[in-house]
């Protein structure tokens, strides 16, 4: 019997042994050089400057495969400020310091310097990368980052081709004069974007369905080479096609469709959900989502792909684009008008969609309990007169030393030591605007125990305008959370009883509606110091975050390069 137990452990062990040398055989080092630099280009047919890379906006693409390592070079050729690039939902397992975020993670990138990157891309998923130093997404500095299944794995879906929709917002007004209006006194606000793009483009002053429309916006017309002409989806009928849609916005929630065709909803975030079907699909900035679409419609025409605002009241035009099919000629247009995009302020529309994403059977599921909960108040205030976002009233500044290398070192007096507050006043009324609008500035942290399960209820409250609550789209660096519900008005103990812990899934954005709350729970495993905040520019520019760390003690060797500013650049050079 013992001989019995002895092989039959054997057995397994050489199993996971031959599956680890699989996957490490199957698996490469990926090198990149990059050069960040402002350019000319017309994303929306006028021209202005955009940030990219090694001549290209937005970004290249990004391609590996799940247990590849990226090497990345990175080298500033801005004149006058740093530069960061933050891998969009890569976990960072075991290499924090590349995770970046300026002033948490890693000191930014001095005019003329080079960083190197290194990190592993465990998991499949459709993920993107952007700035993280000031408001650099703004500029246009973003792109994809798709991570396929490593060899010899597949998907649990079939498909037969996939397109990249990478979308985003855009103003004609620069990055730096928007920071300096959110920074002013009186406070000027960025406004609603010019322009929506898909994949780097849009049309301003054109309409590729001026006859559909009631303004006197002229008809595109282009010959295909101009920088602003549509990326056309060129598809076969009776075919089923991935579309990897990722929102890079600054600030639009937007709603994407597609004439005559419902989507399968099959991945969020770089997980898996329960596949359902839809005819329009909301995503939130910081968002990801794997859609499937059969081309099963007459193949004489083609099809509108459109992209409109939601959650706040439009003031940008959709952006539109082709779905083409084979052998009809890419220059005739739909013969019916664009999807019409859902109200801006139907958010029972918004909420129905987003309650209907499940984990896919077979999903981690989240512990029972928790050892802590956070509940982070999201409100509108002033610090000296000046507009702020502030949680549980406090509006984070990042201090000249990165939190990692701080902590790590033992730098006490790098940043406020008191830690932020884990709930806010019972008695505050998230209906009205707040009675005393007062805020403070602060940099301390959220320490967390190693390994230990942690509840996040973002709560939702009028802004300082009355009648006004906005949609925020929370995203956690470092971690998958799963989420385990919604709800209107304040959050209540009686509330939990609610949550969804069979089946919940598994996001690294999340979004809080108007006047409610979102549940969220993650383990605190990879230790590091880790940025969770609105993943709306300005907001987090006007101070809308925190910043949790867990287990830095754990962490192994950081590069001298990631350290080179503040008290640790003092200390370590």
């Amino acid at each position: 019997m013992g001989g019995k137990s002895w092989g039959s452990r054997a057995l397994v062990f050489w199993c996971i042994v031959l599956s680890l040398i699989h996957v490490s055989l199957g698996s490469k080092a990926r090198h990149f050089k990059w050069e960040v630099e402002y350019m000319y280009r017309s994303p929306d047919c006028l021209e202005h400057v955009v940030m990219g890379i090694n001549g290209q906006f937005p970004g290249p693409t990004i391609r590996a495969k799940a247990g590849d390592t990226i090497v990345m070079e990175l080298t500033n050729k801005l004149y006058t400020e740093g530069v960061v690039i933050h891998w969009h939902g890569i976990r960072q397992l075991g290499t924090p310091w590349a995770d970046g975020t300026a002033s948490i993670s890693q000191c930014a990138i001095n005019p003329g310097e080079t960083f190197k990157y290194r990190f592993k891309v465990d998991r499949p998923g459709t993920y993107f990368y952007h700035g993280h130093y000031g408001m650099q997404r703004s500029a246009g500095l973003y792109g994809s980052l798709i991570v396929d299944v490593a060899d010899g794995e597949k998907e649990p879906f079939h498909y037969d081709g996939e397109f990249d929709l990478l979308l985003s917002d855009w103003w004609h007004l620069s990055v730096h004069e928007q920071e300096v209006g959110l920074s002013s006194n009186p406070f000027r606000w960025v406004g609603e974007p010019q322009t929506l793009l898909i994949n780097g483009r849009g049309q301003f002053n054109c309409s590729l369905a001026a006859k559909f429309s009631n303004s006197s916006v002229s008809q595109c017309k282009f010959r295909g080479n101009e920088q602003c002409a549509p990326q056309i989806l060129h598809v076969h009928p009776n075919k089923t096609y991935r579309l990897r849609i990722a929102s890079t916005t600054a600030l639009a929630s937007l709603n994407l469709a597609i004439g005559g065709h419902k989507m399968l909803v099959v991945e969020a975030d770089g997980n898996y959900v329960q596949p359902f079907a839809v005819n329009d699909l909301d995503i939130y900035s910081g968002e990801t989502y794997s859609v499937l679409v059969r081309t099963d419609q007459l193949p004489s025409k083609n099809y509108w792909i459109s992209i409109g605002v939601r959650g706040r009241e439009p003031k940008t035009a959709q952006a539109l684009t082709i779905l083409n099919y084979f052998p009809t000629s890419a220059s005739i247009l739909p013969v019916s008008q664009p999807p019409v995009t859902p109200r801006w302020n139907d958010y029972n529309h918004s909420k129905a969609f987003t309650k209907s994403i499940f984990a896919l059977m077979g999903s981690p599921q989240p512990p029972k309990t928790n050892h802590r909960r956070i509940i982070l108040l999201n409100t509108q205030n002033k610090i000296d007169g000046f507009t702020k976002w502030s949680i549980n009233n406090v509006s984070l500044v990042l201090p000249p030393t990165p939190y990692l290398g701080s902590i790590k070192y033992g730098f006490n007096n790098a940043f406020d030591q008191k830690h932020p507050p884990d709930n806010y006043d019972n008695n505050y009324d998230i209906m009205k605007p707040p009675v005393n609008p007062n805020s403070t500035h602060g940099n301390g942290i959220y320490t967390i125990d190693f390994n230990t399960t942690v509840d996040v209820i973002l709560q939702n409250a009028n802004a300082l305008a009355k009648d006004v609550s906005e949609i925020h789209p929370w995203h956690l660096h470092g971690h998958d959370f799963w989420v385990l519900g919604y709800g209107e008005g304040k959050f209540r103990e009686e509330d939990e009883k609610k949550f969804n812990l069979k089946n919940p899934p598994l996001r690294n954005t999340a979004v809080i509606f108007p006047y409610g709350w979102t549940a969220l729970r993650f383990v605190a495993d990879n230790p590091g110091a880790w940025a969770f905040h609105c993943h709306i520019e300005p907001h987090l520019h006007m101070g809308m975050g925190v910043v949790f760390a867990e287990g830095v003690h754990r962490v192994g060797k950081i590069p001298k390069t990631a350290l080179a500013c503040g008290l640790t650049g003092n200390k370590l050079n």
